[in-house]
């Protein structure tokens, strides 16, 4: 073979693995970069809002969306997790370049971000709003209106219900059962109670309704931001080695700060009596409790209730039918209404 075409054979050969040397290393970085514009494509997100919401002082508290083609209103879901503060409304297909198509319009004052994402063949707006709202959706002809109203519209009195613990923080824990669940268990009761009360007049929001744990500054920012009427924590005792012992019954702490006709300490003792009176349990009293944080930070009237003894071996078992977290329930429940009863 000639030294000319041998020697180009051989530079050739060369750059050739130089080009793919260089491929392989870059390969990798070029994929992903690839797949976050995918994702960018897919999600996006909007601090300063105006840039897809037009400012319209006629549309105070609403927002106006242009209803995405081939979507009928039954098919639009609106979801409101007030725990998060995030409102969100769900078109059940796949909208690319959503913004450019569907024009928003309306007041922006309430909302903090906005992002736009897809999930499961659902296309999702999500809304980040100021505090707790409640949410209407209306429909005219191709538009749908979002209205962000205040709780105190729609109900005469809010109240907020924390359910103690939860996920990896199981509190107290006796015979297999942990008081995470129990205080879960007696809160669903209460919520079955409420609802099938029917009293439209009063709104309840709970902090946590499955095996979840909020942080404490979540939890009594519920309270807060909802302007709620009253703040009632559930939860259960112990003593203080965590033995089993005689000690029983039911306490409640309260906001030594908030002593007043209609302040926290006369809530506790009211949800005192009251869960005494439907358990039949013995009345430890009440407790100052502003080493705890929700009770310290709350700006409503706010009561912790222990309903009993997980180390005592009678209420333990008490506190494990479900009969017992009902009875408890409609004490917490009695307390509410006789509070409001009583102008709180």
């Amino acid at each position: 073979m000639d030294e000319k075409v041998l020697k180009g054979l051989t530079i050739s050969c060369g750059i050739l693995t130089l080009m793919f040397c260089i491929l392989v290393f870059f390969l990798p970085d070029m994929r992903l970069k690839a797949q976050k514009l995918k994702e960018n494509q897919e999600s996006m997100k909007f601090s300063n809002v105006q840039e897809v919401i037009e400012k319209r002082d006629d549309l105070l508290g609403r927002i106006m969306l242009n209803m995405p083609e081939g979507i009928s209103k039954d098919d639009v879901e609106v979801e409101n997790l007030y725990m998060k503060r995030k409102i969100k409304v769900i078109f059940p297909k796949i909208i690319d370049d959503f913004f450019s198509q569907y024009k928003m319009a309306g007041s922006c004052n309430h909302i903090d971000e906005i992002k736009y994402y897809k999930s499961k063949e659902k296309s999702i707006i999500e809304f980040s709003v100021d505090k707790v709202y409640e949410v209407k959706k209306e429909f005219q002809a191709d538009k749908i209106f979002i209205q962000f109203v205040d709780p105190h519209e729609i109900y005469d009195k809010v109240v907020v219900v924390d359910p103690g613990h939860g996920g990896d923080m199981p509190g107290a824990m006796k015979q297999g059962v942990t008081e995470k669940d129990i205080n879960l268990d007696i809160v669903n009761e209460l919520k079955a109670i409420s609802e099938e009360k029917g009293n439209s007049k009063i709104k309840f929001y709970f902090t946590r309704e499955d095996d979840t744990n909020p942080s404490l500054e979540e939890r009594v920012s519920l309270a807060n931001d909802s302007d709620a009427d009253l703040f009632i924590s559930v939860h259960n005792n112990a003593s203080s080695d965590g033995k089993m012992s005689s000690l029983n019954g039911t306490q409640v702490m309260y906001d030594e700060k908030s002593i007043g006709k209609h302040g926290s300490k006369h809530f506790a003792e009211i949800c005192l009596n009251n869960v005494c009176k439907s358990l039949g349990s013995y009345k430890r009293g009440l407790l100052k409790g502003d080493s705890i944080y929700i009770i310290r930070n709350s700006k409503v009237p706010v009561a912790l209730i222990e309903v009993g003894f997980m180390t005592n071996s009678r209420e333990i078992e008490l506190l494990k039918s479900k009969n017992y977290q009902k009875k408890a329930a409609d004490g917490i429940y009695n307390s509410v209404t006789q509070a409001f009863e009583e102008g709180y």
